[in-house]
């Protein structure tokens, strides 16, 4: 048996309702509603009941052009259909729209009733207004992501500009790397002019279009013309100013091919390239008539870019200030070479090129006190103004240890030598050949030497026999101070070139070592006739690495009654 249904629970649930509910008949009067439906269509207490819900609560499409008008409502349940959730007004009885959510059903029938419908809504203004901030918030969230988005942009784009300054240490060649990422990302020209002497001189250009502006300097080396107002505001700047901006860049008459006039530039911010007031020079950032023109962002980002360009050139120029202090002390350590009677010196000494490379080789050549002639050749392991402070450490070590025992052996001398250097810590590691020239009791010269991880002496005699001497071969110094050095001898014939090297003058990053030392035997050869300061000459210049230090020490007896 079924459950009874409590009319009078029914009627305080329908009463108390916070949904409007009423019901109509198939003419579309109102025949009953609860107190919500009243309350939300704003009718006095009993004043709905009567109302034709269709003329009356459903506004005309013209009165709710902004918000869908519901169907008839019995258009949808004549046929016993439920519908419901369409988003539709109602008119209340004031006049003004209520956005609402609805259900309808249909009445059963009985009692005397034809058809008719049950409609249920609900108040969707305060869902439009969640909805309405759910799209702010949503929008929000959007901005802020392409702000994010556009920020991590700039920031990678920054640092990209921070690694072409500083991947190198060749300011010229940094500049050109970055006026090249400068377009079109700033602006449609990058130009850097940077102070030389007491005017500025062209560093670099880019611009957005390819072979718009010369890759080098104009054809026999005149400088590219420039405008006057630039000249005008990158002169300013050198005597201390500040940001300029140029709006007037129409050309002089005949300077019709200055660099902005070339580009069509119609506005440019010059802006100052300096660090702890010191000028360096000058970017130039311009943009012709068919770009924006520079908006205050563009400003703050071109002073970014400016000031990472002057920490970069600061950095050029402390790190070449270094290793031209390095050069200046390895020059100064450089012997100045004894006068043998008998026997010819030569020595030659080239830095890098690269100023980074600067570092520890020396060459040296001293008598003992028995008369013959020590003559050795290193390399301190490193590329600084430490390398070459450690290698004047180990060279004058060296000398003592030689001239302390005059009658020790090379082999010998090397060891004391590394195992001095591992108490006192002089160097991490080094290579070294040290060389002893003995003139016998018959005027012949012979040679005693030891190698400690160098590359071996070449040997070059007269008749164009050159070969590398091997034999007395050991480890570098400072890996095992205590190892026995072995020490092994030859006979220098007449005419005979005997040449010490450093790892720079057959090493290199485009060829193999095997290369490089059969590249010097031959050489060596071919040029075996030529004064011996000019054979070191020429050997350092055609075979050297300019990236490298490279250091040369020779000696040559002389020739016999008997040479070629």
């Amino acid at each position: 048996m079924g459950v009874g249904v409590d009319e009078a629970l029914m009627s305080v649930l329908f009463a108390a309702a916070d949904a409007g509910l009423y019901a109509v008949d198939d003419e579309g009067t109102v025949i009953a509603c609860n107190p919500g439906a009243e309350r939300l269509l704003g009718y006095a207490p009993g004043t709905l009941i009567g109302v034709n819900a269709h003329r009356t609560l459903h506004p005309s499409n013209e009165e709710s052009a902004a918000v869908p008008v519901q169907r008839p409502i019995l258009q949808g349940v004549t046929g016993g259909e439920r519908t419901g959730g369409e988003r539709a007004v109602l008119r209340r009885a004031d006049g003004t729209p209520l956005a609402v959510w609805w259900t309808t059903a249909p009445l059963p029938t009985g009692a005397g009733r034809g058809r008719g419908a049950v409609v249920v809504f609900q108040d969707a203004t305060a869902q439009r207004e969640r909805e309405g901030r759910r799209d702010e918030r949503y929008a929000l969230s959007e901005t802020m992501r392409e702000q994010a988005e556009y920020d991590l942009a700039e920031t990678t784009w920054l640092g990209e500009l921070t690694l072409a300054m500083t991947t190198t240490l060749d300011a010229d060649e940094a500049l050109h790397r970055l006026v090249r990422q400068l377009v079109p990302r700033l602006a449609d020209t990058a130009v850097v002019s940077l102070a030389d002497g007491p005017t500025h001189r062209l560093a670099a250009a880019a611009h957005h279009t390819p072979g718009v502006l010369p890759s080098g300097p104009s054809p026999g080396g005149e400088p590219v013309p420039e405008h006057p107002a630039h000249h005008a505001a990158v002169t300013r700047i050198l005597e201390g100013g500040g940001t300029q901006h140029l709006t007037d860049l129409a050309p002089a008459p005949g300077s019709e091919s200055d660099l902005l006039t070339r580009v069509g530039a119609e506005e440019a911010l010059v802006l100052a390239l300096r660090l702890h007031a010191r000028t360096f020079g000058a970017l130039t950032v311009a943009r012709a008539s068919a770009s924006p023109p520079f908006n205050e962002a563009d400003r703050v980002l071109a002073d970014e870019v400016a000031r990472r360009i002057s920490l970069g050139l600061d950095n050029a120029r402390l790190h070449a200030a270094q290793a031209d202090i390095a050069a200046a002390l390895q020059r100064a350590l450089l012997t100045d070479l004894p006068d043998v009677a008998g026997i010819e010196l030569a020595a030659h000494y080239e830095p890098a090129q690269h100023t980074a490379e600067v570092g520890g080789d020396w060459y040296d050549a001293f008598l003992l006190d028995d008369g013959d002639l020590a003559m050795v050749i290193g390399d301190v392991t490193g590329h600084d103004i430490q390398a070459a402070s450690r290698m004047s450490e180990l060279r004058n070590m060296l000398r003592a240890l030689a001239v302390d025992r005059p009658h020790e052996l090379p082999g010998q001398i090397l060891r004391r030598l590394d195992t001095a250097q591992a108490r006192l810590t002089l160097a991490d590691s080094a290579t070294a050949i040290l060389t002893r020239l003995h003139r016998t009791t018959s005027g012949a010269w012979q040679a005693s030497w030891s190698v400690a991880g160098h590359p071996p002496p070449l040997l070059i005699t007269a008749d164009a026999d050159a070969h590398y001497i091997t034999g007395a071969h050991s480890m570098l110094l400072g890996l095992r101070p205590t190892i026995e050095r072995p020490t092994t001898h030859t006979p220098l014939p007449d005419g005979a070139t005997l040449l010490l090297y450093t790892d720079g003058l057959v090493e290199s990053r485009t060829r193999s070592l095997d290369d490089g030392m059969t590249r010097l035997r031959q050489h060596a050869t071919t040029h075996r006739h030529l004064p011996l300061h000019e054979l070191c000459a020429t050997l350092a210049r055609d075979l050297g690495d300019p990236r490298d230090d490279i250091t040369l020490i020779a000696a040559r007896t002389p020739s016999g009654p008997h040479t070629n």
